[in-house]
């Protein structure tokens, strides 16, 4: 949603439902650009984290979808403006070269930036539910902000760990 976007909210429903269509088009993104952070990922721990976060994302795409479903809605994706704006930022160190440890270390820094993102996104469209009454949205939305914040924190573990000191 842009700045100046035509965008028209009238009511909570509708940016409820326009919330939800920004993260479905974020996590989908998400999908295609974590496979190519796991393979740049050198430390054995930092691509695991990848590829598990990779299979979270995966099911936070089908709860979003069990949400939609709830609501009678199709799954639609909006386009997720800063999601792109993450991914290229990532693909950028995907595509950079020079040391593997400082690599990791950038890799972590822009895979931290999407989490944030996506906490605030999911914290924001969790609030919208409960606000709306609807429980059943405000469940799931709140399990995947926990995973999010957990991916958040073992990307922080592992930076402290082996990375941050291995690319000192």
């Amino acid at each position: 949603m842009g700045l100046f976007s035509t965008t028209e909210f009238n009511s909570l429903d509708e940016l409820f439902l326009h919330q939800l269509k920004d993260l479905y088009d974020a996590e989908n993104r998400l999908t295609d650009a974590l496979p190519k952070m796991a393979e740049k990922a050198s430390h054995a721990s930092l691509k695991n984290a990848f590829q598990n976060h990779l299979q979270e994302t995966e099911k936070q795409v089908e709860r979003l979808e069990m949400i939609f479903q709830s609501l009678g809605q199709e799954s639609e994706r909006v386009k997720c403006d800063a999601m792109v704006g993450l991914i290229a930022e990532g693909d950028d160190v995907i595509n950079a070269k020079g040391d593997a440890d400082v690599l990791d270390a950038a890799l972590i820094a822009a895979a931290q930036r999407v989490e944030h993102y996506e906490m605030s996104g999911y914290g924001s469209a969790r609030a919208f539910a409960q606000r709306l009454g609807n429980t059943y949205a405000a469940e799931l939305l709140q399990q995947t902000l926990d995973e999010e914040s957990a991916a958040d924190e073992e990307l922080t573990g592992i930076a402290e760990r082996s990375v941050n000191p291995a690319a000192v």
